[in-house]
């Protein structure tokens, strides 16, 4: 079975963009915000539309079974309005997603969008995290480290700020993936610079922390490959190690984990060169930052399953770790939601 852990609704149907907009001006503008309650009219029909030429075109046509699915990561947009604004929209996304995966449930498992705000403690999003988990049937949740959308302004995830939410994902058994939303600061690319930037930037943190002796359960993933992890292992090794901290796959094992969205072959064959097999989750963010064909391959660039059966160093075990293994591993809830497709 292939399980691809990293998938965003980035073709939802428009009625979704038109109350976002509406939303954003009544941030400014009072009158412009929806009422209380207010909702959007999208049929079953439309969302099947929406993923009919899309998503569920390149899982049949690349041969991927399930994607852990959330809403679209540049549109969570933290830093916009307050904590009750996020709310709102965070339980509307949420509630989109839950639906796409009652449709289609051989097909999407949902993970979560919180409702975080600049300023806010984490722990203010446990609520929605155990309404996704509990009464929605989700996975896992996509925790941002940075809210301001660029300013990196937010304590570190190893802060004692973040402990609180830390012990509502070890009680639920559920991971997160370190994602941060659509960027503000305008010296920052958004899929480009900033999320490499914010992935890179967590690893950091991680590795120099002692966050996984208090939490000795708890599973990130660092989505894009690790960033720039990969590529300077050495560099982060060393850091660690003058640090007195113990080697990166001590310190991963169970707790860190990267994906495979990384769009050449080249990066993947480093990527499965200097991480532990283990800490590979397979995935591809499909329809999301890089889109469209490789002229020189003439193959999708983010057909990453591709890349990954071009590794001539992975054995089959090491394959089937990457491509579903390591993903019953940290996803421990889908044992059961994915159990009718094996």
């Amino acid at each position: 079975m292939i399980i691809d852990c990293h998938g965003h609704y980035t073709t939802e149907p428009k009625d979704l963009h038109d109350y976002r907009k509406r939303q954003v001006a009544g941030v400014k503008d009072p009158s412009q915000m929806p009422a209380r309650g207010e909702t959007f009219k999208i049929t079953d029909d439309e969302i099947r539309e929406s993923l009919e030429g899309a998503q569920l075109k390149l899982q049949r046509a690349r041969g991927t079974d399930v994607t852990i699915f959330s809403p679209r990561a540049s549109g969570m947009g933290h830093h916009i309005g307050d904590e009750k604004v996020s709310l709102r929209w965070s339980q509307l996304c949420n509630d989109l997603i839950h639906r796409v995966c009652a449709l289609y449930p051989q097909n999407f498992i949902g993970v979560c969008q919180l409702p975080q705000s600049p300023g806010a403690p984490p722990k203010n999003s446990a609520g929605e995290l155990e309404r996704c988990v509990n009464e929605l049937g989700f996975v896992g949740c996509n925790l941002n480290p940075d809210p301001s959308g660029g300013y990196f302004n937010a304590p570190p995830l190893t802060d004692k700020w973040c402990c609180a939410f830390y012990e509502k994902m070890v009680e639920l058994d559920v991971p997160a993936m370190i994602h941060v939303s659509g960027c503000c600061n305008p010296a920052q690319h958004t899929t480009g610079s900033y999320y490499l930037n914010a992935d890179t930037m967590a690893f950091m943190q991680l590795i120099l922390s002692d966050l996984f002796k208090d939490f000795p359960t708890l599973k990130l993933i660092i989505p894009h490959g690790g960033g720039a992890v990969p590529f300077h292992w050495g560099r982060f090794r060393g850091i660690a190690l003058n640090n007195k901290r113990p080697e990166l796959d001590e310190i991963m094992a169970n707790n860190i984990f990267f994906d495979t969205c990384v769009y050449h072959q080249p990066g993947i064959d480093l990527l499965t060169k200097v991480v532990p097999i283990d800490n590979i989750l397979f995935a591809s963010e499909m329809v999301g930052a890089v889109k469209g064909a490789d002229p020189r391959s003439g193959h999708d660039f983010d057909d990453t399953k591709r890349y990954v059966d071009g590794v001539a160093s992975l054995t089959a075990e090491d394959k089937r770790k990457i491509f579903e293994g390591n993903a019953r591993k940290v996803y421990s809830r889908l044992k059961v939601k994915a159990a009718a497709n094996v």
